[in-house]
């Protein structure tokens, strides 16, 4: 049997939400809590967090882009692009991340709303030139070229205590 079977592995369903606006991406700096706290200090990252219970996934990603953000977008608006496991990514609780991962189109009046300030991190709206000079999760590269072509994709991403061992990202067109 395995830790699953016995109820001491847990699954954490999450979303990540990445929003464009021409040749611009919604992204978080997690730059606000003390480093020894946040297992994202200093990265940078697409929008999300966690789904509540009985919580959709898209209506979690709307629900976490408003949070974070300030921006409010109506969950139909949004593309469901693909799905990631990352199993034990968090080894010190025994969790397996299972995330969904969207897509959205900010309107001209959105791109010029004042951003909120969470406390995990700044909002910033960036470049997707800039992407590769930014430090995010190195596992973050194998899904990334997918997100910001648009392209359906699946996979896993595997790290061992927060240290990157690989990953299998598919295309998900037939």
């Amino acid at each position: 049997m395995s830790d699953i079977d016995f109820g001491t592995r847990k699954s954490v369903l999450s979303v990540l939400v990445y929003v464009f606006h021409e040749d611009e991406i919604l992204l978080i700096h997690r730059n606000k809590r003390d480093a020894s706290n946040d297992d994202h200090a200093g990265k940078w990252n697409g929008l999300g967090g966690k789904c509540e219970l009985d919580e959709a996934m898209v209506d979690a990603a709307s629900r976490e882009l408003r949070e974070e953000s300030g921006l409010e977008m109506d969950s139909r608006r949004f593309s469901f692009l693909g799905f990631i496991q990352f199993p034990l990514f968090k080894p010190h609780k025994n969790e397996d991340w299972n995330v969904g991962v969207f897509a959205v189109d900010a309107t001209d009046a959105e791109h010029t709303q004042p951003l909120a300030s969470p406390d995990e991190g700044t909002i910033h709206w960036k470049k997707i030139s800039e992407i590769p000079s930014l430090p995010f999760w190195p596992g973050d590269e194998s899904f990334l070229p997918y997100v910001l072509k648009r392209e359906p994709f699946h996979g896993v991403v595997r790290y061992e205590n927060f240290q990157y061992t690989g990953a299998d990202i598919r295309s998900a067109l037939l």
